[in-house]
């Protein structure tokens, strides 16, 4: 996949430009597969960013809840 300091934007970006790719015909048979494992990986590492996130706002939630 990208590098270790990837944002999730990049990712992204990325990924739309698979996805562009590939409505537009622009892959060969041969390369296909290999985008299509690319996306896959991709839209897992998306995925764990957003759940990260999700835990840290909910904790920080939490935390200024109780203090209301």
């Amino acid at each position: 996949m990208g590098t270790k300091k990837e944002t999730y934007a990049q990712a992204m970006d990325r990924l739309e430009n698979i996805v562009r790719q590939i409505d537009n015909n622009e892959l060969e048979l041969d390369k296909l597969g290999e985008k299509i494992k690319e996306a896959n990986e991709i839209i897992a590492f998306c995925t764990e960013k957003l759940k990260k996130t999700d835990l840290e706002v909910e904790k920080i939630w939490q935390e200024k809840q109780k203090y209301e």
